[in-house]
């Protein structure tokens, strides 16, 4: 642990335990085909409560489908996906959109023991799906969201947007199968099981169609626990910051929106949905999360100032005050330059990302 950010003394009447993940086979990871023909026998959708972070008062309660389903997958595998958000202080503004953020891949195999490996598709999906789960592993696929279920009131049966689910459940016979999807864990079954695995009979008239990419997590080592975990992830925190960008993100931002302003007025509602989401929504949903991730740090007992997840709350906050004052604009053809919703989110940015940083670095 980088010494600058050094733990305050435990609160005796306050203590905190990691719940404990499912027992690992002795070997680690390695399951036999017989342990494998047992579990097919036992295989059942799960019952799943989501997790706090998707529960009670959000700015953004939704984020991106890659973050909310890993919160979901880890929270599932018994672990507290807040340990592993040290990340979205690397958050920066790419010139088109903000960082679409991911958890990364090593650090949810140093925090969780959670190991991320691409999934070879040599047959069908469907069998390659039914391989792993029996396995005990959860399979990460980008799938056509009109065959979601759970995405009634935006995309089901009426757009065909990608996005990703964890599938830890599949019964062929049935056409059934269980998958974590945003803030929760669903069933989809019949006709939208052959949709997901491309089993439809239009699918038959495309040979040529390419694979899914896919991957599968699986618990490959014990996660780490208590103290030890909130060590590592205060480490890995450290290294984020010395990744952080050079300038404030959100002045670059603010620079390049006249011209994305240009480009709304003139593209109308239809184009402010995806651009909101890849630029409010990602902004302040990234920042939303690293005040989450502070407060917590603070649970386990690290010094760093309420001013600072303060700062970074109202980041998120005042991205959906933009999102808001924009949708209003562009829908009354109105040119709304958001002056001082950008001084609000750069001088936030700047009671962040700095005092952070000079805590550890």
């Amino acid at each position: 642990m980088n010494p600058s950010l050094t733990p305050l003394p435990k609160n005796p009447s306050c203590t905190f335990q990691l719940p404990r993940q499912r027992a690992l086979p002795a070997n680690g990871a390695a399951v036999s085909s017989q342990a494998a023909a047992l579990r097919a026998t036992e295989a059942r959708p799960r019952r799943h409560e989501p997790h706090p972070l998707h529960q009670g008062e959000r700015v953004w309660q939704e984020t991106n489908c890659y973050v909310d389903l890993w919160i979901e997958l880890l929270h599932g595998f018994g672990l507290d996906p807040r340990a592993a958000f040290g990340f979205t202080v690397t958050q920066d503004f790419e010139g088109d959109q903000f960082t679409f953020f991911k958890f990364p891949l090593e650090d949810l195999e140093r925090l969780y023991g959670t190991q991320v490996q691409e999934l070879a598709i040599y047959d069908s999906l469907e069998a390659r799906v039914l391989a792993q789960t029996l396995r005990g592993h959860t399979v990460l696929v980008e799938v056509d969201g009109f065959y979601l279920p759970n995405t009634r009131a935006t995309s089901y049966r009426r757009e065909h947007p990608k996005t990703t689910v964890g599938i830890d459940f599949i019964d062929p016979d049935a056409r059934r199968l269980g998958y974590f999807h945003n803030t929760g864990y669903h069933m989809l079954d019949g006709e939208d099981y052959d949709g997901v695995f491309r089993k439809s009979p239009q699918f038959s008239q495309q040979p040529d169609l390419l694979f899914p990419y896919v991957e599968f997590a699986k618990q490959a080592r014990p996660a780490l626990e208590g103290t030890a975990l909130a060590e590592a992830s205060a480490e890995s925190l450290c290294a984020h910051l010395g990744r952080r960008p050079l300038r404030n993100p959100v002045s670059e931002w603010r620079a390049a929106f006249p011209m994305h302003l240009d480009m709304l007025l003139e593209r109308g509602e239809a184009f402010f949905h995806p651009y909101s989401f890849n630029l409010m929504r990602q902004l302040g949903a990234n920042f939303e999360f690293l005040s989450k991730y502070l407060l917590w740090l603070c649970a386990q007992g690290f010094d760093i100032p309420a001013t600072i997840p303060a700062a970074a709350q109202r980041i998120a906050s005042e991205s959906m005050v933009m999102q808001f004052r924009l949708v209003r604009a562009i829908a009354r053809g109105r040119r709304d330059t958001c002056d001082d919703c950008f001084d609000v989110l750069e001088s936030a940015y700047e009671q962040t990302l700095p005092p952070l940083a000079a805590l550890v670095l």
